[in-house]
């Protein structure tokens, strides 16, 4: 009898073939399930764009990212606004080595302007608002010399206005050149961390429902994109309640803009960012009716986990909810160069060597 089991043994092993054992040993990855594996940075500037380039092919391309965020805002040379763009900023040639480069790895681009909130940092105002100063949604509150976090005011970053009857011409301008130049079949807006909104001294959102303005704001976008077929992204912390959650003021709202959750499309991709903790909520978004990506920083243990239930929820769910399940994007907030200094080891961090953005990109991005 053991004779006969072990022709049969060999008998098996012949016709499966010799990669037969290797490949029922090969440990699964649960990124090969997700449709999205997305990368998010600044973009780099012009000294740094050849080495940038460089990474795309043999570091994203390697770790299989098929998407590429990249946070624009100024640092291009817009045609329909010279006066909002950044000095030295990327020109459109610059810009079409980089969809060349995505092309050529098959990874879709996508870029960012922060829009609604985030236009300001510290004590610096940007330049839509630099600009345009009318589009203020808080112009009584003046920026100070030296920015302390918490202050008088509440400023974090300031707002343009929703409401001013401007506003969109030259927002909508933005958005259509750098789609075009980036040849994308989305856009990135930001929107997140909006504090300032509905302010009570302003004319005209003064007393209207904060969570109506909100989605109102992502509704007016993802209207515009929509009638070239682009889709609309969003990270996702102003739709949250943290008062309920206990998630706070930062990765969720305290200021009611939660509601809006129930109120804006269900096209609009929603960037889910925890960097802590690895909350639960694209489950909440699915069930909203929502496609969600999540998105790590620099925990690395805060990554796997999120990664291991992005793969589970997406296992786990209805025929219905599967698809809303989108995927996993990493998120990087120091410039690129910065990044790529500490990705490839010229530069450490003397405080924390194991947090860091590109162990936790390592780690999740095998």
């Amino acid at each position: 009898m053991r004779k006969l089991l072990s022709l049969l043994s060999l008998c098996l092993l012949l016709l499966l073939g010799p990669h037969s054992h290797a490949q029922s040993a090969k440990k699964y990855n649960p990124l090969d399930s997700l449709p999205i594996r997305g990368f998010c940075i600044g973009a780099p500037f012009v000294q740094g764009l050849d080495e940038f380039i460089t990474f795309i092919h043999k570091d994203l391309a390697p770790r299989h990212i098929n998407t590429l965020v990249l946070r624009i805002d100024y640092n291009y040379q817009y045609k329909s606004h010279p006066e909002l763009s950044d000095s030295g900023a990327l020109s459109k040639q610059d810009v079409a080595k980089l969809v060349r480069a995505c092309k050529e790895e098959h990874i879709r681009i996508i870029p960012q302007v922060n829009l609604l909130g985030h236009q300001s940092w510290a004590g610096k105002v940007n330049n839509l608002l630099r600009v345009y100063p009318q589009f203020d949604e808080t112009p009584w509150v003046k920026m100070p010399e030296h920015y302390v976090w918490p202050n008088a005011d509440g400023l974090y970053c300031k707002s343009y206005c929703p409401l001013h009857p401007e506003v969109h011409k030259v927002v909508f301008d933005i958005i259509d050149e750098i789609c075009d130049a980036f040849e994308s079949t989305a856009f990135h807006a930001g929107m997140d961390e909006v504090f300032y909104i509905g302010e009570a001294k302003c004319p005209r959102c003064g007393g209207r429902d904060k969570a109506g303005l909100f989605a109102g704001e992502v509704s007016t976008l993802r209207n515009h994109l929509a009638e070239k077929q682009r889709q609309l992204w969003i990270w996702g912390d102003r739709l949250l309640d943290g008062k309920t959650t206990g998630m706070g003021m930062w990765e969720a709202s305290m200021n009611n803009t939660y509601r809006a959750v129930d109120l804006i499309p269900k096209d609009v991709m929603i960037c889910d960012w925890h960097y802590d903790r690895p909350d639960k909520t694209p489950v909440y978004f699915a069930m909203k009716g929502l496609h969600v990506i999540t998105c790590p920083w620099r925990k690395p243990q805060v990554g796997i986990i999120q990664l291991e239930d992005m793969d589970r929820f997406r296992r786990d769910a209805t025929p219905e909810l599967k698809p809303m399940y989108e995927g996993m994007m990493q998120t990087i907030w120091s410039p690129a160069g910065a990044f790529l200094d500490e990705y490839y080891g010229r530069k450490t961090n003397p405080r924390d060597s194991v947090n860091t953005q590109s162990n936790c990109f390592k780690a999740v991005f095998k």
